[in-house]
């Protein structure tokens, strides 16, 4: 079958500001088994521009295609996007239109009922069930057969089939890389890169993250396949740079310490960025001159708050301490710390904001990332939050750079210009702009002055955004009202629902489309 693979764009900032570009690694894992099982695939990428969306719909339909597949990374916040090209689409031509992602694994129901643009949504891991569902659909099997989807059946009502489960061994399917061209696609001031991901889920309990639950549980690449094929990636298409996906990419010290040692025997000049836990830094001080030597060069650290009360509240299962200490370690040890700090889990009022900002600057990060609370309805936070009230009904700014619950002690203006003056205060701290100046290793000091250049273009058009073109509502529904009831319970995504063995002994078992 022809399949084009279409990669919307993004509206959040962060994509629109910076030169850099990295290409969609979750649209080039389904390329990938999808080619080797013999179909054509094109990849439609839309960041690029970004690309109008009538132009975006003529080059789709270009070839004729027998079906369209539409996905994003930013899941919630680009699905009034990814609506709206499936609205365009749907009528010019006869394609299956297939989506996928966080979001509608979650809100397939609502989706369905919805809209008729959508004709199939796959939930959970893509992989495996994109290949049974491309081939029942050319074959004109029942898609009842087909695990891990969801679609509206002959009376027209939402209806969701068995879930897939999780994929057991991540090396059994591969990323389509032949989908693009690397030239095109860089980060980090310039340096042509690509994002992957080593593992996939996170043991920890953050009551907030929206993708712990959707990857069910934590899995890992083989280490000596996966520095492989990042030293593929640099010797034959000139790759170097690797952002991690990763939730955790740490969580086993073994596996990591084996990925480490893979690496360093591979002997490629490759950079790695990405994120994980402070705990997991502070585990391995007596690796991290490893991490360094296998191209390791910033952790973000998703600290999320300097409050122990409210890393209590969000089940963070981290300490401040810890925090302090793993940034520490990293600058011991040459690698650029960034902290994410998180304001609106609670009803902070400016005492708190002044708490935390003395907090970061006792932290002494090389970056931080100041983002908003931003619940989702699957995750257990959601209920905490449910009757607070929302002030940003556009779904296209529920992107963590927006601010988009109500507080009681601080109007949305206050609580913005606070978050910018403590970005502000703590990038430009002295200590801060000498490193930014005169770091000895000029590969770091390249890297903290083109985080400091996009970061002052994107501080300059969030406060442009927030003054003349960003609307709230001041009177807005609860969380709840504006979602939907909670869907915590579905949390755990690819849960296999299995049938007791006997009626006397069967339990209820809760999984998504149940």
């Amino acid at each position: 079958m022809k399949i084009v693979l279409i990669n919307p764009p993004h509206t959040a900032i962060g994509s629109r500001v910076p030169d850099d570009h990295l290409p969609p690694l979750g649209l080039l894992a389904l390329g990938g088994p999808l080619l080797d099982a013999g179909h054509q695939v094109r990849l439609v990428d839309a960041e690029f521009g970004p690309m109008p969306l009538p132009a975006l719909v003529e080059d789709a339909l270009g070839d004729g295609p027998d079906s369209i597949l539409i996905g994003h990374s930013g899941s919630t916040s680009a699905h009034p996007t990814a609506l709206q090209i499936a609205r365009m689409v749907k009528g010019r031509a006869p394609a299956t239109l297939v989506y996928g992602g966080i979001f509608p694994t979650y809100h397939w129901r609502d989706i369905l009922a919805g809209t008729e643009a959508f004709d199939v949504i796959v939930r959970g891991e893509g992989e495996a069930t994109i290949v049974s569902l491309i081939e029942a659909l050319d074959r004109r099997r029942p898609l009842a057969d087909v695990a891990g989807i969801a679609y509206r059946d002959d009376l027209g009502r939402p209806f969701a089939t068995r879930s897939a489960g999780t994929i057991a061994t991540l090396d059994d399917y591969r990323v389509g890389w032949e989908l693009i061209d690397h030239r095109r696609y860089s980060y980090w001031g310039g340096k042509r890169a690509v994002v992957m991901q080593f593992s996939r889920g996170c043991p920890h309990l953050c009551n907030y993250c929206g993708q712990r639950g959707f990857w069910t549980r934590w899995r890992h690449r083989d280490p000596k396949n996966f520095a492989r094929e990042i030293a593929w990636l640099h010797r034959e298409h000139g790759v170097d740079l690797i952002n991690l996906a990763d939730e955790n990419p740490t969580s086993s010290k073994k596996a990591w310490r084996a990925f480490l040692d893979a690496m360093i025997a591979e002997d490629v000049p490759v950079l790695i960025v990405g994120s994980t836990r402070a705990d997991d830094i502070v585990r391995d001080a007596d690796i991290l001159h490893l991490y360094r030597k296998a191209g390791i060069i910033r952790w973000l650290l998703g600290m999320e708050n300097t409050d122990e009360e409210t890393l209590s509240l969000i089940r963070k299962g981290g300490s401040t301490a810890s925090d302090r200490e793993a940034i520490r370690l990293l600058r011991q040890h040459g690698i650029l710390s960034m902290a994410t700090w998180v304001a609106g889990f609670e009803d902070e009022g400016f005492r708190d904001l002044w708490r935390g900002f003395r907090q970061l600057i006792a932290y002494d990060p090389d970056q931080i990332q100041a983002l908003y609370v931003t619940p989702h309805r699957w995750t257990p936070f959601f209920r905490i939050a449910k009757d607070r009230r929302v002030i940003q009904s556009d779904v296209r700014l529920w992107d963590y750079k927006h601010q988009v619950l109500r507080m009681t002690r601080l109007k949305p203006w206050m609580l913005f210009f606070s978050v910018k003056l403590i970005e502000l205060a703590v990038q430009s701290r002295p200590k801060a702009l000498a490193r930014i100046l005169f770091h000895r290793d000029p590969e770091q000091r390249h890297s903290m002055r083109w985080y400091t250049k996009m970061g002052r273009r994107v501080w300059f058009r969030e406060v442009w955004g927030f003054l003349a073109r960003d609307r709230r509502v001041t009177d807005g529904p609860t969380l709840a009202e504006f979602w939907g009831a909670p869907q915590d319970a579905e949390e755990e995504s690819m849960v296999v629902m299995r049938p007791p063995r006997k009626p006397a002994e069967a339990t209820v078992a809760i999984s998504p489309g149940a």
